[in-house]
């Protein structure tokens, strides 16, 4: 029985360890990138190694484990195949596949286990050139199924890309709704990650993007989101947890002997002075009584002034944040410097809605 129950506690022991967040970075991500920039390179001159893709590297993986150099989201497009256009092979790339490489609960689930469980140092966002998604996006096309529901999150781009550029038509502003698509998944990532954002912020993850180029076999390579530190400074802001109420000191109750012991002695004291019985009263019906404090007046009887602004009912702060320093100089955004999705307002209550 007790080697049953060793064997036992054994088993989930090595179980837990193997689910457990770690945030062992398989390599440097600069050294990760390099692997990557160089395979899209041998591929695009047409001298991939096609290297890791044998019977001795099945088994090395199968039996060691995966240690891939990358987390990728890219599109499910059958042109974009993530291993070959990088040169690498089994184990290499921890792959997402998504029409409109768009960034729902699913894939930031996967992303999230890349970069949690298996210590990737790098994501990266790549878009395409000529997707579909986003060209069904831009054109707004009739589609069916679950499809809507897909291209109603590249639309914020399509927005974007029509605000950067207000005359673009066709190509033009295809090519700029599939970077923006890319910069608004990189949004979402930080913005609904708290896992991928702490570990950007910290240094231990390296999210980037870059459109790959279905004609040449080229990855355009975009950096950082340009407005990365400021979206992590309002992620800070609207995700911050609120502090735990303190708990209240119960009144301690009166022992029931104290109480009777008191209310004799109240008496023989009132029959003992009842001059002053009376004086005491008469003086406590003609003493001025104080105001009552309202909830919603301040100390001078004002009416005080709100606090409260959005959801989450705390006073609005400036987004200024450290982070700013690490918004990539060479990454390169055609937008004013606004975020491209930022959090919906809360409705304001109209003037009946308050009166009622």
């Amino acid at each position: 029985m007790r080697k049953v129950l060793v064997i036992v506690a054994l088993t989930f022991g090595f179980c837990a360890q193997a689910f457990a967040s770690t945030f062992v970075p398989a390599l440097p991500a600069d050294e990760a990138m390099q692997l990557l920039k160089d395979g899209n390179a041998r591929y695009a001159a047409g001298e991939s190694k096609h290297q890791h893709q044998g019977a001795d590297r099945r088994a090395e993986t199968a039996t060691g484990g995966q240690h891939p150099v990358a987390t990728i989201i890219g599109c499910s497009d059958s042109r974009e195949p993530l291993e070959i256009i990088f040169d690498q092979g089994v184990g290499d790339i921890f792959v997402i596949r998504v029409a409109g490489n768009v960034a729902g609960p699913d894939e930031l689930g996967s992303i999230e286990y890349g970069v949690g469980h298996l210590g990737t140092p790098v994501i990266l966002v790549l878009g395409h050139t000529g997707c579909g998604a986003v060209t069904a996006a831009v054109e707004n096309a009739r589609v069916h199924g679950n499809i809507p529901a897909l291209i109603n999150q590249i639309k914020p781009a399509v927005a974007k890309a029509k605000y950067w550029t207000p005359t673009a038509r066709g190509a033009e502003l295809l090519s700029k709704a599939i970077k923006a698509n890319v910069w608004l998944t990189m949004e979402n990532i930080l913005r609904k990650s708290a896992e991928v954002r702490e570990a950007v912020k910290d240094g231990q993850v390296l999210l980037v993007g870059g459109i790959y180029d279905l004609t040449t076999g080229k990855v355009e390579w975009l950096g950082q989101h340009p407005e990365q530190g400021k979206i992590l400074a309002a992620a800070s802001l609207v995700h911050k947890p609120k502090p735990k109420p303190k708990p209240k000191p119960k009144p301690k109750p009166k022992a029931e002997s104290d109480s009777a012991a008191e209310a004799p002695a109240a008496e023989a004291s009132a029959a003992e002075t009842p001059g002053d019985a009376a004086s005491a009263k008469s003086s406590a019906s003609s003493a001025p009584v104080a105001p009552a404090k309202s909830g919603k007046t301040g100390k001078t009887g004002k009416p005080a002034k709100s606090t409260r602004s959005g959801k989450g009912g705390k006073a609005a702060k400036p987004a200024t944040s450290d982070a700013q320093d690490e918004i990539n100089p060479n990454a390169h955004s055609e937008g004013a410097g606004e975020l491209l999705a930022p959090e919906p307002a809360a409705p304001a209550k109209s003037a009946k809605a308050r009166h009622k």
